[in-house]
C-alpha cells in the first residue's frame, strides 16, 4: 500500500464520509476531548503568563530593584551617590525619606508608611505614571501628597483636598502634626494603590524626617534577577554600617507563588492531555475491533500487517493534529476574549472579582506566548500518536483468516 492509500484509510475512519459511522464518532469524540484539554491549558497558561508579566513589567518597574540603607540612617548621602550610579549594573539611584505617619481626614485616619521622593530629574516610574498634569500639579506644590487610589479611597479624598499627617517624634518627642494637601491620586492597577503615599523629598527632609536624615538609596538594576549579586557589590564599596534590600526580599514570594502555580496548573492540565490520549487508545482499540472485517479484506488483497498499522498510526497522528489545531486556535481565541469577558461580568454583577487589596492587580492579565501553544500543541500530537501504537500492533497482529472463519 502507498502513503497515499494508508492516509486515505485513517481518513476515511477518522471523519464522516464513506461507510464506518462508529468509527467517525469514536475519533469525533477523542478529538473533542483533546480539543476541550488543549483549550483549557492554553487559556490558564496565558492567564498566568498575564500574571507574571504584570509583575516583572508593572509591580516591580514602580518598587526599587536595591535599597541602599546605614543603620544611623545616610547623612553623606549626596558623596554615595556617585559610587553606586557608577556601578556597570546599576541604571539609576534616587535618594528617599521613609516615615511612617498617622493619615487623617475629618474623623477618618488611616496609618501608611510614605516616602519622601525627588520630584526633578530622574523621578522614576512612580510619578511619570502620574501623567503630565497631575505630576505637574504634585511638583508645583510645597507641600503636596500623592497618595494610591485605595488609600485615598479609604479615607474620601480626591485631588485638592487638606488632611493632616501625625508624625511621631524621636527620642520621646511630641508628635509632630503635618498639613499637606492631595495633588494627585496614583491608580496602577497593582497591590501598591492600597499603601503608597508620596511626598515631595525635601518637603520629607525637613518636616517628615524622624531624625532628619535620608533614609536610603533606591536602586534601579538592568537585570532583575541578579539583584542579590549587585547589592553585595554595592555594600562592598561603601563605608561600615550600610546595608541592602531587594525586591526578592519584599515581592520575592509573591513572584516564586506564581512561578509555582503556573508549573502546578501545567502539570495538572498536562495530565488532562494524558487522559484524552489515553481515550484515543481505547477509541483506535474499538475500531479495530469494529473494523476486523475490513482488515482481513485488505490483508487478503496482500496488504500488510505493517501496512495496516501504519493505517491506524496515521489515524491517531491524524485525530492528534485536527485535535491540536483547533484546540490551540480555541484556546488562543478564549485566552484574548477573557479579560472582556471577566470585565463585563463585573459590570453585570456590579462585583469586582479582582481587588488589590488580596490580589497583585486590580484586572485579569493574559499574554498569549507562541512556544506555550506550539509546545502544548505539540506535546499533544506526539501523545496521541504514541497512544496509537498500541491499537495500531493488535490491528497488525490480526489474522484474516481466522477473522474471515468467524464472520463466516
Amino acid at each position: 500500500m502507498s502513503f497515499a492509500e494508508k492516509l486515505r484509510f485513517a481518513l476515511r475512519y477518522s471523519f464522516a464520509f464513506g461507510r464506518g459511522h462508529l468509527s467517525t464518532f469514536l475519533s469525533s469524540l477523542s478529538m473533542l476531548g483533546l480539543v476541550l484539554a488543549i483549550t483549557l491549558l492554553v487559556t490558564v497558561l496565558s492567564v498566568m503568563n498575564g500574571f507574571d508579566r504584570e509583575m516583572r513589567e508593572r509591580i516591580l518597574s514602580l518598587v526599587p530593584h536595591i535599597t541602599l540603607q546605614a543603620h544611623q540612617g545616610m547623612v553623606d548621602w549626596r558623596q554615595r551617590l556617585e559610587p553606586v550610579a557608577l556601578h556597570p549594573d546599576v541604571t539609576a539611584v534616587r535618594p528617599f525619606v521613609q516615615f511612617n505617619a498617622l493619615f487623617m481626614h475629618g474623623r477618618r485616619i488611616e496609618t501608611a508608611q510614605g516616602l519622601g521622593v525627588p520630584t526633578q530629574g530622574d523621578v522614576g516610574a512612580l510619578l511619570t505614571s502620574l501623567g503630565p498634569e497631575a505630576y505637574q500639579s504634585f511638583a508645583g506644590t510645597d507641600n503636596g501628597l500623592v497618595l494610591g487610589k485605595g488609600l485615598a479611597g479609604r479615607l474620601g479624598l480626591a485631588p485638592g483636598a487638606n488632611l493632616t499627617l501625625i508624625v511621631p517624634g524621636q527620642g520621646g518627642s511630641e508628635a509632630r502634626f503635618v498639613q499637606v494637601e492631595l495633588s494627585a491620586v496614583l491608580d496602577t492597577g497593582t497591590e501598591l494603590d492600597e499603601s503608597i503615599a508620596l511626598v515631595d523629598f525635601d518637603f520629607a527632609l525637613d518636616r517628615l524626617s524622624p531624625d532628619g536624615r535620608v533614609s536610603g538609596l533606591q536602586v534601579e538594576t538592568r537585570d532583575l534577577f541578579d539583584v542579590a549579586r549587585i547589592g553585595w557589590e554595592l555594600v562592598q564599596n561603601l563605608p561600615p554600617g550600610y546595608y541592602a534590600s531587594n525586591w526578592m526580599q519584599t515581592h520575592g514570594n509573591l513572584y516564586a507563588a506564581i512561578q509555582l502555580s503556573r508549573d502546578l496548573v501545567s502539570i495538572l492540565l498536562f495530565s488532562i492531555i494524558a487522559v484524552a490520549a489515553f481515550n484515543v487508545v481505547s477509541s483506535l482499540v474499538l475500531v479495530v475491533f469494529d473494523k476486523q472485517g475490513d482488515i482481513a479484506i485488505l490483508r487478503t488483497l496482500g496488504a500488510s500487517g505493517g501496512d495496516i498499522g501504519w493505517v491506524f498510526v496515521l489515524q491517531g497522528a491524524v485525530i492528534g493534529l485536527v485535535g491540536a489545531a483547533l484546540g490551540c486556535l480555541f484556546g488562543v481565541g478564549l485566552a484574548l476574549a477573557v479579560p472582556g469577558l471577566v470585565d463585563g461580568l463585573e459590570r453585570l454583577l456590579n462585583y469586582r472579582f479582582l481587588n488589590t487589596d488580596v490580589y497583585p492587580v486590580s484586572f485579569l492579565p493574559v499574554d498569549v506566548l507562541a512556544s506555550d501553544v506550539l509546545l502544548v500543541g505539540g506535546v499533544a500530537w506526539a501523545m496521541c500518536v504514541l497512544a496509537a501504537l498500541y491499537p495500531a500492533l493488535r490491528a497488525a497482529r490480526l489474522a484474516p483468516a481466522q477473522i474471515l472463519h468467524q464472520e463466516g
